[in-house]
Protein backbone atom coordinates (compact mmCIF):
# COMPACT_ATOMS: atom_id res chain seq x y z
CA UNK A 1 0.00 0.00 0.00
CA UNK A 2 1.07 3.32 -0.78
CA UNK A 3 0.75 6.72 1.06
CA UNK A 4 -2.22 8.10 0.53
CA UNK A 5 -3.58 5.01 -1.08
CA UNK A 6 -1.96 6.01 -4.10
CA UNK A 7 -4.32 9.08 -4.56
CA UNK A 8 -2.56 12.86 -4.72
CA UNK A 9 -3.53 14.69 -1.39
CA UNK A 10 -3.43 18.01 -3.40
CA UNK A 11 -6.07 16.53 -5.70
CA UNK A 12 -7.79 13.55 -4.59
CA UNK A 13 -10.84 14.30 -7.17
CA UNK A 14 -10.86 12.38 -10.65
CA UNK A 15 -10.30 15.39 -13.58
CA UNK A 16 -13.24 14.95 -16.42
CA UNK A 17 -13.51 16.74 -19.54
CA UNK A 18 -14.77 20.43 -19.21
CA UNK A 19 -18.52 20.37 -19.30
CA UNK A 20 -18.61 16.79 -18.15
CA UNK A 21 -21.77 16.56 -15.81
CA UNK A 22 -23.30 13.62 -14.22
CA UNK A 23 -26.33 14.66 -14.27
CA UNK A 24 -26.47 15.80 -17.92
CA UNK A 25 -25.43 12.56 -18.57
CA UNK A 26 -28.29 10.68 -17.09
CA UNK A 27 -30.89 13.01 -19.15
CA UNK A 28 -29.39 12.57 -22.33
CA UNK A 29 -29.39 8.76 -22.25
CA UNK A 30 -32.92 8.59 -20.10
CA UNK A 31 -34.63 10.16 -23.08
CA UNK A 32 -32.34 8.46 -25.77
CA UNK A 33 -33.72 5.17 -23.80
CA UNK A 34 -37.24 7.00 -24.52
CA UNK A 35 -36.46 7.09 -28.23
CA UNK A 36 -35.25 4.06 -28.49
CA UNK A 37 -38.14 2.45 -27.05
CA UNK A 38 -40.77 4.77 -29.28
CA UNK A 39 -38.00 2.89 -32.43
CA UNK A 40 -38.87 -0.57 -31.52
CA UNK A 41 -42.75 -0.21 -31.70
CA UNK A 42 -42.35 1.95 -34.91
CA UNK A 43 -43.08 -1.11 -37.36
CA UNK A 44 -46.18 -2.05 -35.51
CA UNK A 45 -47.24 1.73 -36.95
CA UNK A 46 -49.30 1.00 -40.59
CA UNK A 47 -49.51 3.21 -43.18
CA UNK A 48 -47.93 7.25 -44.18
CA UNK A 49 -49.12 7.64 -40.46
CA UNK A 50 -45.66 5.70 -39.41
CA UNK A 51 -44.12 8.30 -40.68
CA UNK A 52 -45.97 10.78 -39.11
CA UNK A 53 -45.51 9.87 -35.80
CA UNK A 54 -41.60 9.24 -35.79
CA UNK A 55 -41.35 13.15 -36.78
CA UNK A 56 -43.77 13.99 -34.10
CA UNK A 57 -42.41 11.63 -31.16
CA UNK A 58 -38.63 12.29 -32.03
CA UNK A 59 -39.31 16.12 -32.04
CA UNK A 60 -41.53 16.59 -28.99
CA UNK A 61 -38.86 14.12 -27.30
CA UNK A 62 -35.94 16.76 -28.66
CA UNK A 63 -37.74 19.62 -27.22
CA UNK A 64 -37.79 17.85 -23.55
CA UNK A 65 -34.41 16.83 -23.98
CA UNK A 66 -33.16 20.54 -24.28
CA UNK A 67 -35.27 21.90 -22.00
CA UNK A 68 -33.98 19.73 -18.97
CA UNK A 69 -30.60 18.25 -20.28
CA UNK A 70 -29.45 22.66 -20.55
CA UNK A 71 -29.78 23.25 -16.87
CA UNK A 72 -26.81 21.28 -16.52
CA UNK A 73 -24.60 22.47 -19.47
CA UNK A 74 -21.68 24.85 -19.35
CA UNK A 75 -21.18 26.07 -22.51
CA UNK A 76 -23.96 28.95 -21.66
CA UNK A 77 -21.07 31.56 -22.21
CA UNK A 78 -17.32 30.03 -23.31
CA UNK A 79 -14.38 31.84 -24.21
CA UNK A 80 -10.82 29.79 -24.79
CA UNK A 81 -7.08 31.31 -25.30
CA UNK A 82 -3.81 29.69 -26.20
CA UNK A 83 -0.74 32.15 -24.61
CA UNK A 84 2.49 31.51 -22.40
CA UNK A 85 1.98 32.19 -19.12
CA UNK A 86 3.23 31.60 -15.36
CA UNK A 87 2.67 28.41 -13.44
CA UNK A 88 2.70 28.48 -9.94
CA UNK A 89 2.76 31.15 -7.22
CA UNK A 90 6.76 32.77 -6.46
CA UNK A 91 7.64 31.26 -8.70
CA UNK A 92 8.97 32.65 -12.76
CA UNK A 93 8.26 28.88 -14.34
CA UNK A 94 5.91 29.26 -17.13
CA UNK A 95 4.26 27.32 -19.82
CA UNK A 96 2.43 27.12 -22.95
CA UNK A 97 -1.40 26.10 -22.14
CA UNK A 98 -4.66 26.28 -23.35
CA UNK A 99 -6.91 27.87 -20.82
CA UNK A 100 -10.95 27.67 -20.90
CA UNK A 101 -13.46 29.24 -19.00
CA UNK A 102 -16.86 27.22 -19.05
CA UNK A 103 -20.00 29.28 -17.65
CA UNK A 104 -22.94 27.55 -16.87
CA UNK A 105 -26.10 28.11 -15.06
CA UNK A 106 -24.56 26.40 -11.85
CA UNK A 107 -20.82 27.98 -11.40
CA UNK A 108 -18.08 28.44 -14.11
CA UNK A 109 -15.72 25.65 -15.39
CA UNK A 110 -12.08 26.67 -15.60
CA UNK A 111 -9.67 24.33 -17.85
CA UNK A 112 -5.98 24.44 -18.19
CA UNK A 113 -4.13 22.00 -20.45
CA UNK A 114 -0.78 22.16 -21.51
CA UNK A 115 0.83 22.09 -25.38
CA UNK A 116 2.01 19.76 -24.38
CA UNK A 117 0.78 18.08 -21.09
CA UNK A 118 4.14 17.33 -20.26
CA UNK A 119 6.10 20.56 -19.07
CA UNK A 120 8.11 20.99 -15.44
CA UNK A 121 8.13 17.14 -15.45
CA UNK A 122 4.31 16.94 -14.55
CA UNK A 123 1.26 16.87 -16.24
CA UNK A 124 -0.64 19.71 -16.82
CA UNK A 125 -4.34 18.97 -17.14
CA UNK A 126 -6.54 20.55 -14.94
CA UNK A 127 -10.56 20.97 -14.85
CA UNK A 128 -11.91 23.01 -11.97
CA UNK A 129 -15.57 23.98 -11.10
CA UNK A 130 -16.77 26.32 -9.17
CA UNK A 131 -20.55 26.72 -7.98
CA UNK A 132 -22.63 29.49 -7.42
CA UNK A 133 -26.18 27.61 -6.66
CA UNK A 134 -28.04 29.26 -3.97
CA UNK A 135 -27.38 27.50 -0.46
CA UNK A 136 -23.85 26.89 -1.54
CA UNK A 137 -20.44 29.33 -0.60
CA UNK A 138 -18.71 29.76 -3.85
CA UNK A 139 -15.88 32.12 -1.59
CA UNK A 140 -15.09 28.59 0.10
CA UNK A 141 -15.03 27.04 -3.02
CA UNK A 142 -12.13 29.40 -3.64
CA UNK A 143 -10.69 28.74 -0.66
CA UNK A 144 -10.42 25.45 -1.14
CA UNK A 145 -8.95 25.98 -4.08
CA UNK A 146 -6.02 28.32 -3.06
CA UNK A 147 -5.32 25.35 -0.31
CA UNK A 148 -4.86 22.95 -2.96
CA UNK A 149 -2.24 25.22 -4.71
CA UNK A 150 -3.40 25.71 -7.90
CA UNK A 151 -1.92 27.17 -10.97
CA UNK A 152 -2.19 30.99 -11.21
CA UNK A 153 -4.14 30.84 -14.37
CA UNK A 154 -7.10 29.14 -12.51
CA UNK A 155 -7.13 31.36 -9.60
CA UNK A 156 -7.00 34.32 -11.71
CA UNK A 157 -9.81 33.20 -13.34
CA UNK A 158 -11.88 31.97 -10.34
CA UNK A 159 -10.92 34.96 -8.79
CA UNK A 160 -12.76 37.59 -11.27
CA UNK A 161 -15.98 35.35 -10.12
CA UNK A 162 -15.74 35.76 -6.25
CA UNK A 163 -18.73 38.03 -4.59
CA UNK A 164 -15.35 40.12 -3.43
CA UNK A 165 -14.62 40.69 -6.84
CA UNK A 166 -14.53 44.30 -8.16
CA UNK A 167 -15.97 43.13 -11.50
CA UNK A 168 -19.09 42.16 -10.41
CA UNK A 169 -19.70 38.88 -12.31
CA UNK A 170 -20.88 37.33 -9.30
CA UNK A 171 -23.73 38.21 -8.65
CA UNK A 172 -24.63 39.10 -12.21
CA UNK A 173 -24.00 35.98 -13.22
CA UNK A 174 -25.23 33.84 -10.31
CA UNK A 175 -28.71 35.96 -10.41
CA UNK A 176 -29.26 35.78 -14.28
CA UNK A 177 -28.49 31.61 -14.18
CA UNK A 178 -31.42 31.15 -11.37
CA UNK A 179 -33.91 32.81 -13.23
CA UNK A 180 -32.76 31.31 -16.55
CA UNK A 181 -33.06 27.72 -14.59
CA UNK A 182 -36.65 28.89 -13.31
CA UNK A 183 -37.85 30.01 -17.13
CA UNK A 184 -36.56 26.53 -18.79
CA UNK A 185 -38.27 24.51 -15.04
CA UNK A 186 -41.44 26.22 -16.40
CA UNK A 187 -40.87 25.51 -20.48
CA UNK A 188 -40.23 22.08 -19.02
CA UNK A 189 -43.64 21.30 -16.85
CA UNK A 190 -45.50 23.20 -20.18
CA UNK A 191 -43.85 20.89 -22.68
CA UNK A 192 -45.06 18.26 -20.87
CA UNK A 193 -48.82 19.71 -20.54
CA UNK A 194 -49.06 20.96 -24.51
CA UNK A 195 -48.22 16.89 -25.32
CA UNK A 196 -51.07 15.48 -22.82
CA UNK A 197 -53.77 18.18 -24.52
CA UNK A 198 -52.30 17.84 -28.44
CA UNK A 199 -52.97 14.02 -27.66
CA UNK A 200 -56.78 15.10 -26.50
CA UNK A 201 -59.56 16.20 -28.83
CA UNK A 202 -58.05 19.85 -27.98
CA UNK A 203 -55.35 20.91 -30.45
CA UNK A 204 -55.95 24.49 -30.21
CA UNK A 205 -54.61 24.38 -26.38
CA UNK A 206 -52.23 22.14 -27.50
CA UNK A 207 -50.90 24.69 -29.70
CA UNK A 208 -51.10 27.11 -26.89
CA UNK A 209 -49.47 25.44 -24.78
CA UNK A 210 -46.44 25.27 -27.09
CA UNK A 211 -46.46 28.85 -27.85
CA UNK A 212 -46.45 29.12 -23.81
CA UNK A 213 -43.63 26.89 -23.89
CA UNK A 214 -41.87 28.81 -26.13
CA UNK A 215 -42.32 32.19 -24.58
CA UNK A 216 -40.70 30.68 -21.65
CA UNK A 217 -37.70 28.98 -23.85
CA UNK A 218 -36.86 32.86 -24.83
CA UNK A 219 -37.35 34.35 -21.34
CA UNK A 220 -34.73 32.03 -20.27
CA UNK A 221 -32.37 33.39 -22.74
CA UNK A 222 -33.37 37.30 -22.35
CA UNK A 223 -32.58 36.01 -18.34
CA UNK A 224 -29.05 34.91 -19.06
CA UNK A 225 -28.35 37.90 -21.56
CA UNK A 226 -28.50 40.01 -18.76
CA UNK A 227 -24.81 39.57 -18.47
CA UNK A 228 -24.30 42.05 -21.26
CA UNK A 229 -25.35 44.49 -18.94
CA UNK A 230 -22.05 44.28 -16.60
CA UNK A 231 -19.08 46.16 -17.73
CA UNK A 232 -16.51 44.60 -19.30
CA UNK A 233 -13.94 43.11 -16.73
CA UNK A 234 -10.38 42.14 -18.95
CA UNK A 235 -9.17 38.65 -18.47
CA UNK A 236 -5.41 38.87 -19.18
CA UNK A 237 -3.76 35.82 -18.96
CA UNK A 238 0.09 36.54 -19.83
CA UNK A 239 0.67 37.78 -23.18
CA UNK A 240 -3.19 37.27 -24.36
CA UNK A 241 -6.77 38.37 -23.28
CA UNK A 242 -9.64 35.95 -23.12
CA UNK A 243 -12.67 36.51 -24.66
CA UNK A 244 -16.10 35.19 -23.87
CA UNK A 245 -19.23 34.77 -26.30
CA UNK A 246 -22.53 32.97 -26.32
CA UNK A 247 -21.81 28.97 -26.10
CA UNK A 248 -23.81 26.21 -27.56
CA UNK A 249 -26.20 26.04 -25.07
CA UNK A 250 -27.39 29.59 -25.49
CA UNK A 251 -28.24 29.41 -28.94
CA UNK A 252 -29.47 26.04 -28.71
CA UNK A 253 -31.78 27.23 -26.25
CA UNK A 254 -32.80 30.22 -28.54
CA UNK A 255 -33.59 28.03 -31.77
CA UNK A 256 -35.50 25.35 -29.04
CA UNK A 257 -37.52 27.99 -28.56
CA UNK A 258 -38.59 29.65 -32.29
CA UNK A 259 -38.99 25.69 -32.97
CA UNK A 260 -41.61 26.00 -30.63
CA UNK A 261 -43.31 29.33 -31.44
CA UNK A 262 -43.37 28.30 -34.72
CA UNK A 263 -45.23 24.67 -34.11
CA UNK A 264 -47.55 26.38 -31.55
CA UNK A 265 -48.72 29.02 -34.41
CA UNK A 266 -48.77 26.52 -36.79
CA UNK A 267 -51.38 24.29 -34.56
CA UNK A 268 -53.62 27.31 -33.99
CA UNK A 269 -53.55 28.68 -37.34
CA UNK A 270 -54.93 25.31 -38.67
CA UNK A 271 -57.45 25.15 -36.17
CA UNK A 272 -59.13 27.86 -37.37
CA UNK A 273 -58.20 27.73 -40.81
CA UNK A 274 -58.48 24.12 -41.34
CA UNK A 275 -59.59 22.24 -38.30
CA UNK A 276 -60.38 18.93 -40.47
CA UNK A 277 -56.47 19.16 -42.01
CA UNK A 278 -55.33 19.54 -38.16
CA UNK A 279 -57.57 16.63 -36.90
CA UNK A 280 -56.24 14.61 -39.44
CA UNK A 281 -52.81 15.76 -38.98
CA UNK A 282 -52.76 15.11 -35.15
CA UNK A 283 -55.02 11.96 -35.64
CA UNK A 284 -54.04 9.29 -38.47
CA UNK A 285 -57.37 7.66 -36.94
CA UNK A 286 -59.92 10.04 -38.48
CA UNK A 287 -58.46 9.58 -42.26
CA UNK A 288 -58.93 5.90 -41.75
CA UNK A 289 -62.82 6.21 -40.60
CA UNK A 290 -63.49 8.69 -43.66
CA UNK A 291 -62.29 6.55 -46.04
CA UNK A 292 -64.33 3.47 -44.23
CA UNK A 293 -67.79 5.63 -44.39
CA UNK A 294 -67.06 6.63 -48.26
CA UNK A 295 -67.00 2.98 -49.42
CA UNK A 296 -69.25 1.60 -47.45
CA UNK A 297 -72.78 0.99 -47.95
CA UNK A 298 -76.59 1.77 -46.04
CA UNK A 299 -77.06 -0.24 -43.13
CA UNK A 300 -81.04 -0.59 -43.57
CA UNK A 301 -83.22 -1.98 -40.33
CA UNK A 302 -86.34 -3.48 -40.56
CA UNK A 303 -89.48 -2.74 -37.78
CA UNK A 304 -89.87 -6.57 -36.88
CA UNK A 305 -93.38 -5.65 -35.13
CA UNK A 306 -94.63 -3.50 -38.36
CA UNK A 307 -97.56 -6.66 -39.00
CA UNK A 308 -98.69 -6.60 -34.86
CA UNK A 309 -99.50 -3.04 -35.10
CA UNK A 310 -100.55 -2.72 -38.92
CA UNK A 311 -98.17 0.31 -40.01
CA UNK A 312 -95.85 0.37 -42.99
CA UNK A 313 -92.48 -1.14 -43.02
CA UNK A 314 -90.08 1.62 -40.91
CA UNK A 315 -86.55 1.49 -42.49
CA UNK A 316 -84.18 3.50 -41.39
CA UNK A 317 -80.77 3.90 -43.35
CA UNK A 318 -77.18 5.36 -41.84
CA UNK A 319 -74.24 5.49 -43.61
CA UNK A 320 -70.90 3.85 -40.83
Amino acid sequence: MTLWNGVLPFYPQPRHAAGFSVPLLIVILVFLALAASFLLILPGIRGHSRWFWLVRVLLSLFIGAETVALHFSAAWSVGRVSTNTSYKAFSTARVQAHIGLHVGLDGVNITLTGTPVQQLNETIDYNEFFTWRFGENYAAKYAEALEKGLPDPVLYLAEKFTPSSPCGLHRQYRLAGHYAKAMLWMAFCLWIISNALLSMPVPLYGGLGLLITGAFELFSVFAFATISTVPLCPLHLGSSALTTHYGAAFWITLATGILCLLLGGAVVSLHYARPRALRIFLDQSVEHYGSQAKGSSPLVLKNPLHKQFETSDLTISTNL
